[in-house]
């Protein structure tokens, strides 16, 4: 899985628009992860990062997903850094 960054997030719910995850461990250095599509392990993408918002430390991440893509709570997340 080169160039593929695992995001430890847990799925919150839905909001009007969007699917809310929030981060368990969290690195700074992803803050510009905007605007990036997010993949399950599977390599399927569910749709897009659209901001992350609240604690710095343990943010919020809403995701614009794909139709009415179904989403694992139990499934790991990834981005792929080009």
């Amino acid at each position: 899985m080169k160039n593929w960054i695992k995001l430890n997030l847990f799925y919150l719910g839905d909001s009007k628009k969007n699917r809310i995850f929030r981060a368990k461990r969290w690195n700074k250095s992803l803050e510009k992860i905007t605007n990036k599509p997010i993949f399950t392990e599977k390599y399927e993408e569910i749709g897009i990062i659209k901001q992350i918002f609240g604690p710095i430390n343990l943010p919020f991440i809403s995701v614009k997903t794909q139709h009415k893509t179904q989403i694992n709570p139990k499934d790991n997340y990834y981005i792929k850094l080009r």
